[in-house]
């Protein structure tokens, strides 16, 4: 089966940065590197909104993407990828819209703390 020609593309765009592989460098390197990698923008959604809700010892940083239609809506909890170590609410906006679009649900990111 070929590979999808959008994430060829990727794939392509996140080779010629020319970056070592997250598994070779510190956190801090492989946050850094992760940033700089090509993000698609996600659609449109009705509303977005920075929030935060109590955690344990701090406030912990969310984003709800609200769809568009009648509410009330479901809520999908969305916690980006990276292992616990990379990766954001910035980093997983265009999925976390694809999310709310797609899903119908109001989407709420979470930006949990990393190790």
């Amino acid at each position: 089966m070929p590979l999808d020609v959008q994430i060829k593309s990727i794939m392509e765009q996140v080779a010629a940065l020319g970056l070592p592989a997250s598994h070779t460098v510190s956190a801090q390197e492989a946050r850094a590197n992760a940033k700089a990698r090509p993000r698609a923008k996600g659609p449109e959604v009705f509303k977005v909104e920075d929030k935060a809700i109590p955690g344990p010892e701090t406030q912990i940083p969310i984003r709800i993407y609200t769809p568009s239609g009648q509410g009330p809506f479901p809520v999908l909890v969305w916690f980006h990828g990276g292992g616990w170590v990379l990766g954001n609410v910035d980093g997983a906006d265009g999925v976390a819209r694809h999310l709310a679009i797609g899903s119908g649900c109001a989407v709420l990111s979470v930006n949990y703390r990393l190790s």
